[in-house]
């Protein structure tokens, strides 16, 4: 029998969790950016091989903070772990390992689960995969240790050898042809975001959210949606309009050619901007965008 394994990302912010998952997965399934915190929810990415399947969690960066939206975040991450038959502790070797490492390694300990420990970025100029190797010696000693780029794509197949190793017999969870289970509103949404975190990041990169609206498909096959770009003030929503709607066209345009290359039929958005003051602080609100 073939085997499969829920293997749960996890690892501090910008540590290179998503471009890993996408890497592994050979399509897009988690949105990438500069800005720390990108990923809100623990997003599924599939990859299926005659070994068998894996499923990875792709889960939101460990932060230590008291703020509502990090807090909740940092829920969802611990979260995974219970989902998980093996975790993936993921470490940006361009970084000294600190605080937010040492809570990560606490988590892990209190998981009780099997933990397989990769330093990425070792392309870097600032790497210091040395510093990294003996953080983990130290604090999680018998855990096997690997070094990749996942940029690069270096080190990803000997990874794979090692998670297929450390899975068990048992049947696939999805169709072959699946490299992730996400629904298509929550996709697109996901692809809005990300083109916004690219183009706002200095202005405002965590006060926006991708609300779903309502869909229709047209009679030449292609899908019409809308959805709606929440900021929390005033002086927000003209940074994502942009003069005589620049930037919302822009980010309109860049997001239907993404979807272009991930659906098989053209998706139109139709994009608004709105005001929800406070909205990083409604524990109901956030309930509802991250889970």
């Amino acid at each position: 029998m073939a085997k499969s394994a829920f293997v749960a990302v996890v690892g501090r912010p910008s540590a290179g969790k998503s471009t890993l998952v996408n890497a592994l997965c050979g399509g897009k399934v988690s949105i990438v950016s500069p800005v720390p915190q990108t990923t809100r929810n623990a997003v599924r990415g599939i990859v299926n091989r005659p070994e068998g399947q894996l499923v990875l969690l792709d889960t939101p960066g460990f932060h230590l903070s008291e703020k509502k939206l990090n807090k909740r975040l940092g829920d969802v991450a611990r979260g995974a772990f219970g989902d998980a038959d093996i975790i993936l502790y993921l470490l940006d070797s361009t970084r000294t390992p600190g605080t937010e490492e040492e809570a990560i390694v606490e988590a892990l300990k209190v998981a009780s689960k099997l933990v397989v420990a990769v330093i990425n970025k070792i392309d870097a100029k600032e790497s210091k995969p040395a510093e990294t190797t003996a953080f983990l010696s130290a604090r999680l000693p018998g855990s096997p240790v690997l070094a990749i780029s996942a940029l690069a794509g270096s080190g990803l197949e000997d990874l794979l050898a090692l998670l297929y190793s450390r899975a068990i017999e048992g049947p696939a969870w999805y169709p072959d042809e699946f490299y992730t289970d996400q629904e298509p509103v929550f996709r697109i949404a996901e692809i809005i975001r990300e083109k916004v975190m690219l183009h706002t990041r200095e202005e405002l990169p965590h006060a926006v959210y991708v609300a779903y609206q309502d869909s229709a498909r047209e009679k030449d096959g292609s899908l019409e949606a809308a959805y709606d770009l929440v900021v929390e003030r005033e002086s927000q929503k003209g940074i994502l309009i942009g003069k005589a709607g620049s930037m919302i066209k822009r980010i309109r345009e860049e997001a239907e050619s993404d979807l272009d290359e991930i659906f098989d039929y053209p998706i139109r958005l139709r994009l608004r901007v709105r005001v929800d003051p406070d909205w990083r602080s409604d524990d109901k609100r956030l309930k509802e965008l991250i889970y």
